[in-house]
Order: C-alpha cells, then sequence, then structure tokens
C-alpha cells in the first residue's frame, strides 16, 4: 500500500484513546504483508514481527487519538461534551464530528451566536462548557440514538497542500505509524540480524500505557519510540520547535546516549538530516514508560515535525516521513550483538 494512502485511511479511522479496535485492525492489516507474524493484543497494541537471530528491538508509534465523549443530553436534543485526551475546544466552534451512538451520527459544533452574548461574555474564548453538538434531530430521537458515554470523533479531513505537505486529523500519531509502515517495505528488499517488533501502541493520550505493556511483554533490548514534536509557527517560541522538513532526534535523562549516537552513525551515513532536541525532564511520550520496563530498556525518540497539534489541520511534510522511514530501516539493518559491550563503556 503507498504511504499516503495508507495515512489517508489510518487518520479518518475512529481509535479514541481506550477504544482503538477500528484502527487497530486497519493498521494490522496493511502491517500483514511485511511481517512474519502480526498481532492485536486484548487492549489493541498491534504488533508486527519480523524474525532475525541478532538482538530484540521494538519500534513503535501509538495509534489512538484524542477525540470526545457525550456527557449529557439536553433538553432539546443537543449534547454536551466531555474530553477524550485533551481536545483544546478553542478548535471546536462550527466543526462537522461523529457521534458512534447506535449508528453514526453526523453533527455539528454548535454555541450561543456572538449577537446574543453579552460584552463579558464576548471578551472570552469558549470553554467546552459553552458548547453542543447539535445532530438536527428531535430530542426523543436522539435519546434513542445516543446515551451518555458515546465517543465523538473529529472532522476526518485530508488535504494536500503544496512542496508535499499534507494536513489531516491525528497525524498525531499515525503519520509515525505510517513510518512504520513505509520502514517495514524497505526491510524487505534489506538483511538484518537483529529480531525486529513494529509496534502501534494503544492509549498513549492518557498515560502510555499501550507502550508499557509492549515493553514488558516483548523485553527488547533496544526501543525507537516515535511521536511528533512542534513545527516552527509564527509566534511560537523558537527553542521549543523545529522545521518541517527534517527530523528530530531528542538528548536528555530519558535517551540513551549510545543508542542515539548508533542512530545518528546511522543518518550521517545515508545522508538522512536530522535535528536535535533538549528535553531535560520527561519526553512525554511513550519513550518515557518503555525505557523503565524490566530492567531497563535503552531507548531512544524520533520525532516528525508538525504544526498544528491536536486539532483537524496537523501538517507534516510527507518527504521527513519518508526519510524518518529511510532512517528506521537502515538503522534496524545496522543493530549488531556488539553494541551490547558498547551500552556502559
Amino acid at each position: 500500500m503507498h504511504i499516503e494512502e495508507f495515512l489517508r485511511g489510518a487518520t479518518a479511522t475512529p481509535g479514541l484513546t481506550g477504544s482503538e479496535m477500528a484502527v487497530a485492525e486497519y493498521v494490522a492489516a496493511a502491517f500483514r504483508p511485511y511481517a512474519d507474524e502480526v498481532k492485536i493484543d486484548r487492549l489493541n497494541n498491534v504488533v508486527a514481527h519480523i524474525k532475525g537471530d541478532g538482538p530484540k528491538v521494538m519500534f513503535c508509534a501509538h495509534l489512538d487519538e484524542i477525540g470526545l465523549m457525550v456527557v449529557k443530553i439536553e433538553d432539546d436534543g443537543s449534547l454536551r461534551m466531555g474530553n477524550v485526551g485533551g481536545v483544546d475546544p478553542r478548535i471546536l466552534p462550527g466543526m462537522r464530528l461523529t457521534v458512534y451512538g447506535r449508528e453514526p451520527l453526523l453533527g455539528i459544533v454548535g454555541a450561543k451566536a456572538p449577537h446574543l452574548q453579552t460584552e463579558e461574555e464576548s471578551q472570552k474564548n469558549y470553554k467546552r462548557e459553552d458548547l453542543h453538538i447539535d445532530l438536527g434531530l428531535p430530542v426523543e430521537r436522539v435519546r434513542e440514538l445516543v446515551q451518555v458515554g458515546d465517543l465523538v470523533m473529529l472532522e476526518a479531513r485530508f488535504t494536500k497542500l503544496q512542496n508535499g505537505h499534507v494536513a489531516t486529523k491525528t497525524a498525531d500519531d499515525r503519520a509515525c505509524v505510517a513510518m512504520l509502515l513505509k520502514a517495514m517495505q524497505l526491510l524487505q528488499g534489506m538483511r538484518h540480524k537483529a529480531d525486529l517488533y513494529f509496534v502501534a501502541t494503544c492509549q498513549e493520550e492518557i498515560g502510555s500505557y499501550g507502550a508499557a505493556m509492549s515493553g514488558f511483554n516483548i523485553e527488547p533490548d533496544y526501543a525507537v519510540a516515535l511521536d511528533v514534536c512542534h513545527g516552527t509557527t509564527p509566534g511560537a517560541p523558537p527553542l521549543s520547535t523545529h522545521k518541517l522538513g527534517a527530523l528530530v532526534a531528542s538528548m536528555g535523562p530519558f535517551i540513551h546516549p549510545v543508542v542515539r549516537a548508533k542512530l545518528m552513525d546511522v543518518a550521517k551515513a545515508h545522508n538522512i538530516e536530522v535535528q536535535t532536541a533538549v528535553v531535560p525532564g520527561r519526553t512525554s511520550t511513550d519513550a518515557d514508560d518503555i525505557n523503565i520496563q524490566r530492567g531497563g530498556i535503552p531507548t531512544i525518540l524520533l520525532e516528525l515535525p508538525l504544526k498544528y497539534m491536536h486539532t483537524t489541520v496537523e501538517m507534516l511534510d510527507m518527504h521527513t516521513l519518508e526519510e524518518g522511514a529511510r532512517l528506521l530501516s537502515h538503522f534496524a539493518a545496522a543493530v549488531d550483538a556488539s553494541w551490547e559491550e558498547e551500552l556502559w563503556t
């Protein structure tokens, strides 16, 4: 499957944190042609295994997405929303979204019109409790089809822009799942000694629980966590952002320095540009939780820059995604048993 086609489908498939079943099936189906074994575990991590006789290496990116949940049905049939994983309410007014009740229902997000607001209200940003979902149905029908606790997916749009850029929801982190898939495809024509695991993890948006599970179960010798970081944006702090045109490899206490140096050596050998981010504490990614599994797993973090994180128009450079896959495949092919002797020297 072409990587852009995969990403278009993956970002449109529902998979809110804790309810990743549909997207897990989609990802597993895409992984199967390139792995010796693919399974979906009991919490919806997708684990693809490419067998080898060398050190065990785990690559992971999370497949869950942020979204909303119905918390109340108003007397007029409007729905009030709760958060699943961190949606900024300022992006919601005027959005189309899908409520997964007894059947998928298209709705829109509405609020009190500006003409009806008090002067004080008009000076403030919307809060989630100021907004509601309107399905256009009478309350009796809404109560037949929807119940408190039903999940709500943000609008799925995939927009191709100039210069190889695309904008879509859920690029965080399904763009990195796409990177895993492309790396698996590239490995079909390469030799490797390592025993490779490509994992699309669940429940990252609420605490990286899928990564912790997978790291514990697989117990790899090395791990590479993939996630997104913030792209350069007008008005954003320059030390917290990176250009879209190159990958980012973090440095910090949760990042193993020897394994990161190996990654950078591979990048240099294959002319792949990699930027550096300094993270003095937790990275707030799957890397933190893999790092401390079992007796400790030497872990590094590779990030794909994007703009407008946690919106429906997360923008990325497809060439950078492809370069990330190329780096992962060459890194997987380079892993050798001799690395173990270098870890603590």
